[in-house]
């Protein structure tokens, strides 16, 4: 791969990750090991910044990185069978785990808004008042 290859820094600037991220996503075989010079150095194929991009487009959507994993192999065998499911699938499921998230945010929110309304200022004297909105009883009895 004699002059077709981009080098460390210029992929990882290129993706606007930092040259230790690069290398532990080769680490974790995110990417494909790339060829080296005769000098060692690493020369990895434009098309390395795409998937970089598409790395932290995903984490940023919530996928861990073995989900990505997942996806990016499912990508490459679209053909034949497959071990993971692919990114319909994946996004579904994905969007699942966001909704259970937000609807357990609206509830937190609810009831942070309505301690605010009720004046609560302290935690101890909250928890013995009857008008209380704070869920102290019902953390108590998920304990038991």
């Amino acid at each position: 791969m004699s002059g077709a290859g981009m080098r460390t820094g210029q992929v990882a600037e290129a993706a606007g990750v930092n040259v230790q991220t690069l290398r532990y996503y080769e680490r974790r075989g995110l990417l494909v090991e790339p060829e080296r010079t005769l000098g060692g150095h690493r020369l990895y194929p434009p098309e390395t910044v795409t998937v970089l991009r598409v790395i932290k487009a995903a984490q940023r959507l919530g996928f861990r990185l073995e989900e990505v994993a997942d996806l990016l192999e499912a990508g490459q065998h679209h053909h034949g069978a497959r071990r993971s499911a692919g990114l319909q699938a994946s996004a579904t499921a994905k969007l699942a785990e966001v909704e259970a998230k937000l609807a357990d945010l609206a509830i937190i929110r609810e009831t942070l808004q309505a301690a605010l309304d009720t004046g609560c200022d302290d935690l101890i004297a909250c928890a013995d008042s009857a008008c209380c909105p704070l869920p102290f009883g019902e953390l108590g009895t998920q304990a038991r």
